[in-house]
């Protein structure tokens, strides 16, 4: 098998079909053997069984149907895990980005890159707000981070067989696959190109899986957040340092020492606060240790027609 091409999904059936025509037009001018692989992220709407159509009509179509709704990032790991290609596509249904840049992405695969990731120029149809935490995020990731994460860029790429095996092997629960394909290093380029509004459907990405996701990639790649607590516990204590300074000096020498003023308040406020902040990020970091501890699986398949690996 020369290309397989991960496709999560959830609630696409508006996407399913126009999407496959593109990709199998992409596939055939490449004149390259693949499969589609289809992961079905718990959808609500008819979008596995347009995929059940499409593979009862192509063998080249595959499917994974999940239990639940496990999350984008677990549903590529499952089309990691069981498909066969040795060039793997991930590629989003939304049609947001083109299948046709599929066909250049190859190509710089074939100079001797393992990765090459696809970095968006502009991104059209999505508000201000979005663009804006997004550029935030992967700026601030990029900066306190011991890795180079691309910026401007998203799950669009193509990686060697070497790459997902490396993927395998990396047993954490909270996935943040655009920080470990980076991590594991190899030769990686990126093309360019313009992203299009989705051609159907919703977004599923709501702001609160966004939030998580940024933390994933926060607390999985970074210790940053940490360090910057212990920073915050010694600037309070030398500024509690000086306010008991302040209020010895007023007490015995300005003799001009109120009982219950409002400086005790707003030090007693301030350092409640840092100490709430600091016990919500160490608790982060368990939280996710915690689910590894667990070992639960990773994702729970309901059907497929391809075989574990």
């Amino acid at each position: 098998m020369d290309i397989s091409v991960v496709i999560p999904t959830y609630n696409e059936e508006a996407n399913v079909d126009k999407l496959y025509q593109r990709l199998s037009e992409v596939m055939q001018q490449l004149s390259v053997s693949y499969e589609l692989v289809f992961v079905n992220d718990g959808s609500r709407d008819r979008t596995i069984a347009l995929i059940k159509d499409l593979a009862g009509r192509d063998e080249r179509v595959k499917y994974i149907d999940f239990s639940r709704n496990f999350g984008h990032q677990i549903a590529v790991t499952a089309g990691l895990d069981r498909c066969g290609g040795q060039a793997i596509v991930i590629f989003d249904a939304d049609l947001q980005d083109p299948p046709e840049l599929i066909i250049e992405m190859y190509q710089k695969m074939k100079e001797g890159y393992e990765v090459v990731y696809a970095k968006r120029k502009n991104r059209r149809g999505e508000s201000w707000l979005k663009l804006w935490t997004a550029g935030a995020f992967y700026r601030i990731l990029s900066n306190i981070t011991s890795i180079s994460i691309p910026v401007d860029t998203g799950d669009f790429r193509i990686i060697d067989r070497k790459v997902v095996d490396i993927l395998k092997q990396m047993p954490e629960k909270s996935k943040f696959l655009r920080g470990q394909i980076s991590w594991v290093g190899f030769n990686q380029t990126f093309l360019e190109y313009e992203r299009q509004e989705r051609h159907g459907g919703e977004t599923g990405y709501t702001y609160r899986k966004m939030l998580n996701f940024a933390l994933d990639g926060s607390t999985g790649f970074s210790d940053l957040p940490l360090k910057i607590v212990t920073y915050f516990g010694f600037l309070v204590s030398f500024v509690a340092f000086l306010v008991m300074i302040y209020a010895l000096v007023s007490r015995f020498v300005w003799e001009d020492y109120e009982p219950g003023w409002t400086s005790l308040m707003i030090s007693v406020l301030f350092i409640g606060g840092i100490q709430m902040i600091a016990i919500g990020i160490i608790g982060e970091y368990l939280s996710r240790m915690n689910q590894n501890i667990r070992n639960r699986p990773l994702y729970i398949v309901k059907d497929s027609n391809i075989e574990a690996l």
